[in-house]
């Protein structure tokens, strides 16, 4: 929005002209076509017809960084293309997001203490919005971050000044173990129930 940017009062028109452009801009997300290591085949995979992540409208991946609106990072990243992935973040129009992508990407993975050319955290060079674990993610968990990011973008204020909402998390898992949707400025508190205990009759039938 640039010149008129969280400067309009904080009134129900300019609320509404923020949920316009919000749901615009979530229900578009561009993602680059990039892909480093083996989550990458994941990523290739999220985009074809059996998940058809086009479906939440983050299925048309550019192949040009001016294009794109959300990088996912897949894959080890090394120290020599940490320096390729922000230049590529840097040629990425605003509004812009990034999705950290396996366990390589989000803390070094397998790689953390004996990797010596291994970043530790694609998030000491580029701001992440999402993490997403795994050794690789499922591509479930792909959209469940693809979900969690929409969810962050109608949050957020464009056009009316004040500080941004709370998103609204609910219906997208977040337990541990599963998918584990994890976001650095956010705490999510998962409310899913736990195994039921067995039942008396059950327990004297094993015994």
């Amino acid at each position: 929005m640039g010149l008129f940017e969280r400067s309009l009062p904080d009134v129900y028109l300019t609320r509404l002209a923020d949920l316009a452009v919000n749901w615009g801009r979530s229900s578009s997300i561009w993602p680059m076509t990039f892909g480093i290591a083996c989550c990458a085949i994941e990523m290739m995979a999220v985009g074809a017809a059996t998940f058809d992540m086009d479906r939440f409208g983050a299925g048309a991946f550019r192949a040009t960084p001016r294009q794109a609106d959300l990088m996912i990072v897949a894959g080890t990243v090394n120290a020599k293309m940490a320096h390729v992935v922000k230049r590529l973040y840097d040629q990425m129009p605003e509004p812009k997001y990034v999705m950290a992508m396996g366990a390589c990407t989000v803390g070094g993975g397998p790689y953390w203490k004996h990797g010596y050319n291994v970043v530790k955290g694609i998030d000491r060079f580029v701001p992440v919005d999402v993490h997403v674990p795994g050794c690789p993610p499922r591509p479930e968990a792909i959209i469940e971050g693809v979900r969690f990011l929409q969810r962050k973008i109608m949050a957020k204020r464009v056009l009316a000044d004040g500080a941004p909402q709370q998103p609204d998390f609910s219906g997208i898992s977040v337990s541990p173990g599963t998918v584990g949707i994890l976001d650095p400025t956010i705490k999510v508190t998962s409310t899913t129930a736990g195994p039921a205990a067995p039942t008396a009759g059950l327990a004297g039938a094993k015994a």
